[in-house]
């Protein structure tokens, strides 16, 4: 009999005494943690607690001591033949690690001085079929294998709770404080289509669905961002979202295909307007996530403080490349250039991308050159088709990224709303599409049809908050900072 069966048999031995294992209700009326606080007070009174919590330690002798937690901490417990009973003590037998049961009893000192519960009562409420993680050094459990840590973070989360809860209340907590400084800030929290008929926003390849009852096709979105001007447009001057975002696009250490970004817009202000806010903004998330702006990423300390570094994408690429892009004005003239440095540049992508993959080599990834934080600004136009193009610089876009440590940490621009140009801009996407860059972006007529209604100056700012966890809380995989991340199949 394998250890399922065994639990299984025990789970019909405790339906057999009368008892079910999965009852719907509890009578716990106190917390381990409160059990704890109240200590000295519930001893000195002998007053009778009930908790419940998971089995995870469990020692039979003549008397049996074990361990339960909660979601607040854990206690020890004791159970003894004359505290519960005969027919009672009997049944520690049908007990296993991983089990939940609920105890009665009042709080001791042991000899050892270990704050304790005797038990006078106990029962299941439920009976876990499946054994927890193996216990490593130390008798403590311990899951150390990666692919089943991300498979099934239950077990990592009850296995390691110690080292792996601290990120998931870290990211609640950067959650919470970019809420409030953007609504101390005046902006307003909405919600726009995961759903959308045409996507648009970001350079990348969409998700696919298909509704019956409309005939049509429809894609999970890429980004916000489309829709979200349109709300400028409608006279939300400030205003975001906190969006999953689905992209159809591989897996590394800083890409899932289901994330998860804060975008702004604000009106009447600009990519120098957006810089400031978000270096203000970043500061304030880490001071309420961690207590200070001094961050360690990966061996490299930095200070999110104000102001960050400012650089723009030319002095940047030249300074670590030896390619001062101005200088080659077409494709081809660049791509030998990069051949001559050592790159091996894409054949199908247009001069913009060429630049952008001259980026990510100085600024991504633990050798990153650029440690920051620092913004990269005065992009490409070609390779920012939703950016104002820089006043009396036709070919250069208003635009800036955020990087600190190795990690891009958003996108933003002065938003383009000449809806003439930005007809251009996406046409432009078309012809780069038909060469093969199947991540162009889209011809949005009704976009362009908003933008002809009337957007004021507008500068906006999309940010990764997986990322921005990874950052706070020093995890060199965007796989430890989401909860259930994809994974290829086993």
């Amino acid at each position: 009999m394998d250890e399922r069966e065994e639990r299984l048999a025990k789970a019909e031995a405790w339906r057999a005494a009368g008892i079910d294992p999965y009852p719907a209700r509890t009578a716990r009326d106190t917390s381990v943690a409160e059990a704890l606080a109240q200590f000295d007070t519930l001893a000195a009174h002998s007053a009778s607690i009930t908790l419940a919590g998971r089995l995870v330690r469990l020692r039979e002798m003549k008397a049996t001591f074990a361990n339960i937690a909660d979601g607040t901490g854990d206690i020890q417990i004791y159970i003894n033949r004359e505290s519960v009973g005969e027919d009672a003590f009997k049944r520690i037998k049908l007990l296993d690690l991983g089990d939940i049961i609920q105890v009665t009893g009042t709080v001791f000192t042991t000899r050892t001085g270990e704050k304790t519960l005797r038990v006078s009562d106990f029962t299941m409420l439920a009976k876990a079929l499946r054994p927890l993680p193996a216990k490593g050094a130390g008798g403590e459990m311990k899951l150390f294998d990666p692919e089943t840590r991300h498979r099934k973070r239950y077990l990592d989360l009850l296995a390691n709770r110690e080292e792996r809860l601290p990120v998931f209340v870290a990211r609640a907590k950067a959650l919470t404080a970019m809420r409030e400084y953007l609504n101390s800030q005046g902006f307003l929290e909405v919600e726009t289509p995961v759903l959308q008929p045409l996507y648009g926003g970001a350079t990348s390849r969409p998700f696919v669905t298909h509704h019956n009852t409309l005939d049509r096709d429809l894609y999970l979105r890429i980004a916000p961002e489309l829709y979200l001007k349109r709300l400028i447009v409608g006279g939300i001057d400030r205003v975001y979202e906190i969006a999953r975002n689905f992209r159809n696009e591989g897996l590394d250490h800083s890409h899932n295909p289901e994330f998860t970004m804060m975008e702004c817009y604000q009106a009447y202000a600009d990519f120098n307007d957006i810089m400031r806010l978000v270096e203000e903004m970043y500061a304030y998330i880490a001071r309420q996530t961690l207590g200070s702006t001094v961050v360690t990423y990966q061996g490299r300390q930095i200070d999110l403080a104000p102001p960050w570094g400012r650089l723009t994408l030319r002095e940047a690429i030249a300074e670590h490349t030896g390619i001062d892009y101005e200088q080659y004005p077409d494709r081809d003239s660049l791509a030998r250039a990069m051949e001559q440095h050592g790159y091996r540049p894409d054949p199908r992508l247009a001069r913009g991308r060429l630049i952008d993959d001259l980026k990510d080599s100085i600024v991504k990834g633990p050798q990153s050159k650029v440690v920051g934080p620092v913004f990269l600004y005065d992009y490409p136009r070609d390779l920012s088709p939703l950016a104002k193009a820089k006043p009396g610089v036709a070919d250069t876009a208003e635009r800036f990224q955020p990087f600190a440590a190795g990690l891009e940490l958003g996108n933003a621009f002065s938003e383009l709303n000449d809806p003439l140009d930005q007809r251009a801009r996406f046409e432009d996407q078309a012809r780069q599409r038909a060469r093969g860059d199947d991540e162009a972006q889209q011809l949005d007529e009704d976009y362009i049809e908003a933008l002809e209604v009337g957007m004021p100056p507008t500068g906006g700012f999309g940010g990764g908050v997986d990322r921005l966890t990874m950052l706070l809380t020093d995890q060199e995989n965007i796989r430890e900072v989401i909860l259930f991340p994809t994974m290829r199949e086993q």
